[in-house]
């Protein structure tokens, strides 16, 4: 296994480390929350009063269908209520992205340790991988853009000032209304916070993918092969021209070794000639 570990590159095990971390917080935070708000409405009539109406709302946040009772300052009649929105659809969708992440991630790292020889068996591993790893990078954006506008609407919908507006008992200016406590949104926060961290890190990691399919490999050896024919037909060509060079200048040497002989033979006519006479 410790040959397998290293014949993968490093910052792939970490990338794949980190989004199983990442995921577990995103759906944990967002998940798991559970979160209220406590209102008071003072009636003139004091016997009317409710000091502490509580109004729980948890995930999937169909705030429609939290209901509460509250008092109209008219006698003991109440005036049932239910919060406005419903971010069910971006909330479910994030924490299904960010599941299924976490065992996609989980399944990964036990192939890229135990399995690395099957991983890279004709190529199939490396190409599901990029493949899985630029869809989860596109669902990360999406589920992560879409759950924060969901969490606004969520925090627009639980504000207690807004809350507070749908009492028909705070209407009226003799009645005090007011909010003792508003809900925590911190976990929530977080939730996006980790949504758009698995978003860069999935992203972040599809060259390094890349870099292991066969279309990586393909690529570099179709970048080589006109550089490499380009510097043979280089070569070939200063070979040619130094041979040229060199039989030219031979053939040079050849015709002027003649004309010199016979430029030297002139002078032996006329000592000939004196001889003669």
């Amino acid at each position: 296994s410790n040959t397998a570990i290293l014949a993968l590159p490093l910052i792939i095990l970490q990338a794949t480390f980190l989004s199983l971390l990442f995921a577990i917080f995103a759906f944990a935070t967002c998940g798991g929350y559970s979160g209220g708000l406590r209102l008071s409405v003072d009636c003139v009539n004091k016997t009317e009063s409710n000091l502490s109406i509580d109004i729980v709302f948890a995930y999937p946040f169909r705030l429609h269908q939290v209901t509460f009772e509250v008092p109209t300052c008219e006698g003991k009649e109440r005036q049932k209520l239910a919060l406005i929105g419903d971010s069910s659809s971006s909330a479910e969708f994030f924490v299904t992205v960010a599941v299924f992440a976490f065992l996609y991630s989980l399944a990964a790292t036990v192939v890229y340790i135990f399995f690395q020889n099957k991983y890279r068996e004709n190529n199939r591993g490396p190409l599901i991988d990029f493949i899985v790893t630029v869809v989860f990078s596109f669902l990360w954006l999406v589920g992560s853009s879409a759950w924060a506008k969901g969490l606004s609407d969520v925090k627009v919908a639980t504000d207690p000032k807004e809350v507070l507006l749908l009492m028909s008992a705070c209407k009226q200016p003799s009645n005090k209304c007011m909010a003792i406590h508003s809900p925590v949104m911190s976990s929530l926060n977080t939730s996006v916070v980790f949504g758009f961290l698995n978003f860069i890190l999935w992203a972040g990691n599809i060259w390094f993918v890349f870099k292991e399919t066969g279309w990586h490999s393909s690529g570099q050896r179709y970048l080589s092969d006109p550089m490499e024919k380009h510097s043979s037909s280089y070569n070939q060509g200063g070979y040619n021209q130094d041979s040229y060079g060199s039989s030219s200048g031979y053939s040079q040497q050849a015709s002027l070794g003649p004309s010199s002989d016979e430029f030297g033979q002139q002078p032996t006519g006329p000592t000939s000639f004196t001889n003669q006479i």
